[in-house]
């Protein structure tokens, strides 16, 4: 690469885009640890993006109808910080960027949402962010269609490298852009041919420009390194009618010893090799300084989008004050005011009637009174509509021909569905939840990490929980899945024993700020136990007692979801015998362990023998049966001890010995 040309051909955008780059060999010196080719390959083309066509204000971050850009290749995170200190991003200071990967400081390895302004979601695992960026654009276009252009008009744009391609969630969200006609997503490919192995060649050689056409993507190929060019191509990709992707051919560690090497994708730190990339770029300045020319044309950059907002801002303020209100409180997350008194009334109509249906259909019943009062909900399913029950009446289909619609048919792409769902939460003014089998969960997986890792309340509707699903077998009943949700930090997992748990675990997921809500949903049909209306939440408690014994309590039986029906049952024969039994029903255990130690022990107390039943492993349930101090003896469990068949629902939960008899049994081996 003749870097004499590059920089005598546009010398000021030269010295914008080597200020990225001699900030991330700074910074990743300095740490002794990074990535630091991939910004120095990119370093044009973001320069170019942000210069003449990222819609942002620095100084007011967080304007609603600002362009969002996602670093899907989250390795190279000193780009985002480069141009968050070089733009102005007030909270993103030189001594944020000098202390790169350092405890406490701001600057973390990947990019991580929440710790700095300007960051749009967490990147690192390949693939995720282009993913989140397909939600992004689809909460655009659902707020554009529904608030019109005065309101929401903007673009999400995406570097994304050949590590995101190659993840298979890429496809799914490839796929599932083209088909929603997503023009306002505009996906740059740092076309580089280095991963860390070696050349891209040696492990695919999938022509990625007819993979994006396939999909029904827009796509131009330019060099990565001509600032006409990347110009005129954004320009291009902006009125389109399509999702575009700009292949950007680039070298990898520009300039540096290692360019186009391996070597180049991780940090680049020996002295006398730094010493000469800079030389090399005309760049005579010291370790993290910045020549005070450039600095104020980047500071200018940051202020550009100013007269934008402040349009904007005027906007706004010629809608209606109750438009204004909504569009207000579905963008900062808070729940239709509506929602707790719908949420009573059923409960109440519930527990009068009681009837005796699956938990999936419950949770449809609760979505058909949420949806109507809470326009910022968007459902979907990955192709199980009809089995998972998230496709309520008054919905109508999210579109290219109608984005008012607030249904997504997501396709057979569980991971795809999962990512786009954390970028709409993230983008804002939306609510997603979207519908699997629980044993899919694992499709998810990675997605669903990191809506805990975020802290996005997204919602999660899996249905077919257990063994109880029946004929299909093992390989769609989950064992293991309710073990993992559990484990795994910042998630509500929630498993109702009826129609009344599930309503209550709605009004949950929907007034979460920070947490995302996990539903195990049965397929056989469970009958109502809450036939006592109660205006607390009690599922909000995780555990509570939902029948005392009534004579000595002896002990205590607790379950969640299908279970407790055989509990219930438990109960009624262990009675019988004059041993008084008391049902504990645990819907959510994060919740319960939240709750202060007196609560906990009102509940579950010490002295009577302990049994616990769910028709899945028995992890995590050993921290409630050997009691808080680890030395309740008297206690044992009832469900799965490996994986699962195929037989009709009732004969498993017999043959597994997961019977009202069997808990009975237990209790009174103990006593």
């Amino acid at each position: 690469m003749d870097i004499e040309a590059l920089r005598t051909a546009n010398p000021e955008h030269w010295m914008k885009a080597t200020a990225i780059r001699t900030l991330t060999l700074d910074a990743v010196a300095a740490a002794n640890s990074g990535h630091s080719g991939m910004p120095m390959g990119m370093a044009d083309v973001a320069t170019v993006l942000f210069e003449k066509h990222l819609k942002f204000d620095a100084k007011n971050p967080d304007w609603f109808d600002r362009d969002r850009f996602i670093l899907s290749a989250g390795h190279g995170s000193m780009l985002m910080y480069s141009l968050l200190y070089l733009t102005g991003y007030e909270d993103m200071t030189l001594e944020q960027v000098k202390n790169f990967r350092q405890w406490g400081a701001i600057t973390a390895g990947h990019p991580e949402y929440g710790h700095a302004k300007g960051i749009e979601t967490t990147t690192g695992p390949l693939g995720q962010g282009i993913s989140n960026a397909v939600g992004f654009a689809m909460a655009e276009a659902s707020l554009r269609g529904r608030y019109g252009k005065k309101i929401v008009d903007h673009f999400t744009y995406v570097i994304a490298g050949d590590g995101c391609l190659m993840e298979g969630v890429s496809q799914e969200a490839i796929a599932l852009a083209g088909r929603q006609e997503l023009s306002k997503l505009i996906v740059f490919w740092d076309n580089n041919n280095i991963t860390i192995d070696g050349t891209v060649d040696i492990a695919d050689r999938t022509n990625q420009v007819q993979r994006f056409k396939a999909s029904g993507w827009h796509v131009i190929e330019i060099d990565g390194h001509n600032p006409a060019e990347i110009d005129e191509a954004i320009a291009k990709a902006k009125i389109t009618k399509k999702p575009s992707m700009i292949a950007c051919k680039t070298h990898i560690a520009l300039g540096h010893a290692a360019q186009d090497t391996s070597k180049g994708h991780g940090a680049l730190t020996n002295a006398d090799q730094l010493a000469a990339a800079k030389t090399l770029y005309g760049w005579n300045y010291g370790p993290f300084e910045i020549p005070a020319d450039v600095k104020a044309q980047w500071e200018a950059i940051g202020t550009r989008g100013a007269a934008e907002r402040e349009a904007w801002e005027g906007r706004f303020a010629e809608a209606s004050a109750s438009r204004q209100a909504e569009f207000t409180r579905i963008m900062t997350g808070e729940a239709p005011k509506k929602l707790s008194a719908t949420i009573k009334a059923l409960k109440k109509q519930i527990s009068e009637e009681a009837p005796k249906v699956a938990t999936r259909k419950a949770s449809e019943m609760a979505l058909e009174v949420i949806n109507p009062i809470a326009p910022e909900t968007i459902g979907g399913s990955a192709d199980l509509t009809g089995s998972n029950n998230t496709k309520t009446g008054d919905l109508g289909i999210l579109s290219p021909e109608d984005r008012k619609g607030r249904y997504v048919y997501y396709g057979i792409r569980e991971h795809g569905m999962a990512a786009a769902m954390n970028g709409m939460a993230l983008h804002g003014g939306v609510r997603p939840y979207g519908g699997t089998f629980l044993c899919f969960a694992d499709y998810a997986r990675g997605s669903m990490r990191l809506s805990a890792l975020m802290g996005v309340p997204v919602t999660y509707v899996m249905t077919h929980d257990s063994i109880g699903l029946g004929e299909d077998g093992p390989t769609h009943q989950p064992v293991e899945h309710l073990a993992y949700c559990r484990a795994t930090p910042n998630t509500y997992l929630i498993r109702p024993a009826d129609a009344v748990e599930t309503a209550e675990a709605w009004e949950i997921a929907l007034t979460s700020k920070s947490t995302p809500t996990v539903m195990a949903l049965s397929r056989q049909n469970l009958p109502t136990v809450r036939t006592e209306h109660k205006l607390k939440n009690l599922t909000a408690q995780g555990g509570y007692v939902l029948a005392e014994a009534e004579g000595k309590r002896q002990a205590i039986i607790m379950a969640t979801g299908s279970e407790v029906e055989i509990a219930m049952e438990a109960k009624k024969l262990l009675e019988a015998e004059g041993i008084g039994t008391r049902v504990v029903s645990m819907p959510c255990m994060e919740l319960f362990d939240a709750q202060d130690e007196g609560y906990r022990k009102k509940v579950l107390p010490a002295g009577p023998v302990r049994v616990a039943v769910e028709a899945a492993v028995r992890q995590p349930w050993d921290k409630y049966l050997l009691g808080e101090r680890g030395r309740e003896t008297k206690a044992a469990f009832v469900g799965m001890e490996g994986f699962g068949a195929s037989a009709p629902a009732e004969t498993l939960y017999e043959k597994f010995g997961i019977t009202a008899a069997n808990v009975a049994q237990k209790v009174k081996d103990l006593l």
